[in-house]
């Protein structure tokens, strides 16, 4: 590996615009943190972001959402509709919140500073922490799986020994990424993309003949709050597990940097290969009730069932590589928020903390949990509903600002963007307070207390018909984006209408002359 050359301030420290990577390497170990990227660093157009995007959304655990769906006792054609509106809205939030990466050149968590304050950030940066982190552990733990089915299938063995030894690889592989940083992920995500797009594509055809049409046109609809209910699972485990990252990827990109094609391709890139792999996971599970009830079990490793022997090595590696795409940018995310909770250390050192949690969270439900779908569909409502009232609030404060970022008061709490911000914190305090009564988690235990809004606000409790609708998720975006964009004027008015600092303008400028040189396209 060769050494980067670091300049002045150490990697995740509290600064400004700090020229602090020089990589000629992908496998030079970025040393950029959440600082703000300087203009000598800013590179690439937006449909680069395509790659990241896909490789990180193309996993086969795309097809099993196809069961996941099918068990809120809805329709083949009723799943299929809110499976396009939940992956698609939900990725163009992401592609919104990606426009702030181009114009501010920092992480999403860094960028979210302006709208929470200094310190008052520290809430979200700990939320953001949480999702990413519990979402590698997921992905790598359906890795682990996956690889231990096959040896199964195969006649090897797929026991204890298996498993330990594919997370040590997995999480090896998934811990360099998100050490190393962002070229190497970048360059890592096209080859995922091009293997694992291939071999996807192999898989459908194999399994085609498993589909039964008849079957399909024979599952019952279900009702309002049944279809509701399924949105906001698609959108929580889609878009909504990447708002909080959204920016991460964009935050190289020159300013002048089309706007339309970032959204673009960010919303395209993450939206194309789950749109594919839904719509004939719900063919497969609802021609196979057996098969439905197995991926509930283990949603990677119960694919393998109905693929011919030969197929069954590529078939691991396809859902092993797509899995580890997602959790590079998982542990990638995990570490910069980690940092923006406070930690003053180097940006690898915080993904490598992460990748030691991933590990002990994996080691849980590979070998200790009895089901996969449970915890799986507790993680994400629960911490949904803040994340979901995070997401309102972030949207409206960009959507509110006609300037760039000022970047060295993100780090100075005397500065524009002071130390606290009261609306916000408390937006994002009634929005989880909302949701989290508004949503039920018959999944686990200790979520037994949630839904305790349903009773009161008429909608039957938590034995009601609404009460798996999960409509805190969508309560609490709704109160973070409407707050903010009623409430929140006046005081971005009041930040932009400050003096930019000269350095800052400086930067701007800069970034505008580098534009016109590169003539940047979507």
């Amino acid at each position: 590996m060769s050494a980067p050359t670091p300049t002045p301030a150490a990697a995740g420290s509290e600064g400004g615009t700090a020229s602090m990577f020089r990589s000629g390497s992908a496998l030079d170990v970025e040393l950029n943190g959440i600082n703000e990227i300087h203009v000598s660093q800013h590179k690439g157009i937006p449909r680069d972001l395509f790659w990241p995007w896909f490789a990180a959304n193309v996993s086969v655990l795309g097809i099993s959402y196809g069961s996941f769906l099918l068990g809120f006792g809805i329709s083949f054609w009723q799943a299929s509709l809110v499976g396009l509106i939940g992956i698609v809205v939900s990725f163009l939030f992401c592609g919104f919140i990606a426009l702030a990466g181009k114009r501010g050149h920092a992480p999403t968590m860094t960028l979210s500073r302006a709208a929470f304050g200094i310190n008052g950030n520290r809430v979200p940066s700990a939320l953001s922490w949480l999702l990413t982190v519990g979402w590698e552990t997921v992905l790598a733990s359906l890795a682990v799986l996956a690889t231990a089915t096959v040896f199964t299938e195969l006649g090897w063995e797929g026991g204890v020994l298996t498993k330990v030894v594919a997370l040590v690889v997995v999480a090896a592989l998934i811990v360099l990424g998100g050490v190393l940083g962002f070229d190497f992920i970048m360059r890592l995500q096209r080859w995922i993309t091009v293997i694992t797009g291939i071999l996807t594509v192999v898989y459908v055809i194999l399994v085609a003949d498993q589909i039964n049409v008849d079957t399909l046109a024979a599952i019952p609809g279900g009702g309002t709050p049944q279809v509701v209910g399924a949105l906001v699972f698609m959108m929580t485990g889609f878009g909504l597990g990447w708002v909080n990252a959204a920016a991460d990827y964009s935050r190289y990109l020159p300013r002048s940097a089309s706007s339309a094609g970032v959204v673009g391709w960010t919303t395209f890139g993450a939206s194309l290969a789950p749109l594919i792999l839904l719509f004939f996971g719900l063919m497969l599970a609802g021609s196979s009730p057996a098969l439905s009830e197995a991926i509930a079990i283990d949603p990677i490793g119960a694919l393998t069932t109905i693929l011919p022997v030969w197929f069954l090595v590529p078939f691991a590696l396809v859902a092993v590589l797509g899995l580890i795409g997602g959790a590079v940018l998982d542990i990638y995310s995990s570490g910069l928020a980690l940092l923006s909770t406070g930690l003053r250390a180097p940006r690898y050192v915080a993904a490598g903390i992460d990748g030691v949690l991933m590990v002990l969270g994996a080691v849980y439900l590979v070998f200790f949990a009895a089901n996969f779908l449970g915890p799986f569909q507790g993680f994400l409502i629960t911490l949904g509903v803040p994340v979901a009232a995070w997401c309102g609030i972030f949207m409206a404060d960009v959507l509110l600002r006609k300037k760039s970022y000022a970047a060295r008061d993100l780090f100075d709490p005397a500065g524009r963007y002071g130390s606290v911000r009261v609306l916000a914190v408390t937006l994002i305090g009634l929005g989880t307070f909302v949701g989290w009564g508004l949503v039920t988690n018959g999944f686990a235990s200790w979520l037994a207390w949630q839904g305790y809004l349903l009773e009161p606000f008429g909608l039957g409790g938590r034995d009601g018909a609404w009460a798996y609708a999960n409509l805190g998720v969508l309560a609490a975006l709704l109160i973070g984006f409407l707050g903010t964009v009623l409430l929140g004027r006046g005081t971005v008015r009041a930040q932009e209408a400050l003096p930019v600092p000269a350095d800052d303008a400086d930067d701007a400028d800069d970034a505008d002359d580098a534009g016109r040189d590169q003539a940047p396209r979507a």
